[in-house]
């Protein structure tokens, strides 16, 4: 009943705040979050040919599997 949540990626990237590496060691840390979900369909050749239509803004990827 809806797209399942799995579960979300966290990849931690320290960087330096000076940009010529001189002075004291302080750091930024950021986080990138990659969130994902399933969806599980039951479909025939028509509606995935208009799944595969669907225009999706820059960063989101989608990945289809088919099984038989």
């Amino acid at each position: 009943s809806g797209p399942i949540p799995l579960p979300t990626k966290r990849l931690m990237v320290p960087v330096r705040k000076s940009p010529d590496g001189e002075g004291s060691e302080t750091w930024d840390r950021w986080e990138m979050r990659i969130h994902k979900r399933l969806i599980d369909l039951d479909a025939d050749e028509r509606a995935l040919r208009a799944l595969m239509r669907i225009q999706v803004p820059d960063g989101v990827n989608i990945e289809i599997v088919l099984r038989s």
